[in-house]
């Protein structure tokens, strides 16, 4: 039964890809697909339900069908495209089937739709597989890229750094701060830390309890860390909430934390008169 079933559906292929086309381009007026031009739709059309025939000719041979998918979602098709379009494969399939006699009792029906089940969800599997798999390593690669971001430590000058933060602090987060401090200070020989955090929305308790850790360690390799960026709001915050922070010194901005850098490192800025001139003068000694 399953393979003449299977016979009678290759050799009427062309009958169900057309009504199959047919249906899938009644629905695109209103769906996502819409916005795909003609010719890319109609030819990934004919791509995709050559590829669900040839599954099905070679007793599910997943080989075209990786490679089709792959090609979809490169080019960023959505997973409900698949989806809708073996649903629909599916309905005009059994449709098919049933209409090649005329008395199908209840029985006949069930056995006609299990076996159907069993040619499209394989390759529902198979598809489904493959874009969540792409989806994972996607997600995986965003995921390295923001903890490389979530915690930077920047080398701004001979033993002073600055790790810039931005946005809210968890646990996992804290755990990457004291991390990238730890290996930045001995990497760049710090002896300053500038902890900026401007861009924190809310500093609580557990937030201010992972800096003065953050701070401890630092201190413990031989370096200071100061903490910058403190917002009138976030000083209130702090006081409120009793967080002791007298062990490290604490700034407003970026700019008085850097001062203050600059002086523990035995060093200040000064200001340079005629700077017009001295560059005109590198300028033509350059010519």
């Amino acid at each position: 039964m399953p393979e003449t079933l299977r016979r009678i559906v290759i050799e009427n292929s062309d009958v169900i890809s057309n009504n199959w086309l047919e249906e899938l381009t009644e629905k695109r007026k209103s769906d996502y697909t819409s916005n795909i031009s003609d010719s890319l739709y109609h030819s990934t059309n004919q791509e995709f339900i050559n590829v669900i025939f040839a599954s099905i000719n070679r007793q599910w041979d997943t080989g075209e069908m990786d490679e089709f998918a792959e090609r979809l979602i490169n080019l960023g098709w959505p997973l409900s495209y698949i989806t809708d379009g073996l649903q629909t494969f599916r309905r005009v399939t059994i449709e098919f089937i049933l209409h090649q006699s005329d008395k199908v009792d209840t029985y006949e029906f069930s056995r006609i739709l299990k076996i159907v089940e069993d040619w499209v969800e394989p390759i529902i599997n198979q598809l489904v597989n493959q874009y969540s798999g792409s989806w994972e390593h996607t997600v995986s690669l965003q995921r390295m890229a923001l903890q490389e971001l979530s915690a930077p430590l920047i080398p701004v000058m001979e033993n002073v750094t600055v790790m810039p933060l931005i946005g809210t602090i968890d646990t996992e987060r804290a755990k990457l701060i004291m991390e990238n401090l730890l290996e930045g200070v001995m990497k760049h020989n710090a002896e300053v830390v500038l902890i900026d955090i401007t861009g924190v929305p809310v500093v609580d308790t557990m937030v201010a309890h992972h800096i003065i850790q953050a701070a401890e360690a630092v201190r413990l390799i031989g370096a200071t860390c100061i903490l910058v960026g403190i917002r009138p709001e976030i000083a209130q915050t702090i006081v409120n909430l009793g967080i002791d922070l007298s062990k490290f010194p604490t700034k407003s901005t970026l700019r008085k934390g850097f001062n203050t850098a600059l002086k523990l490192t035995n060093r200040e800025i000064v200001e340079v008169e005629n700077t017009n001139e001295d560059i005109t003068k590198i300028l033509d000694s350059l010519k």
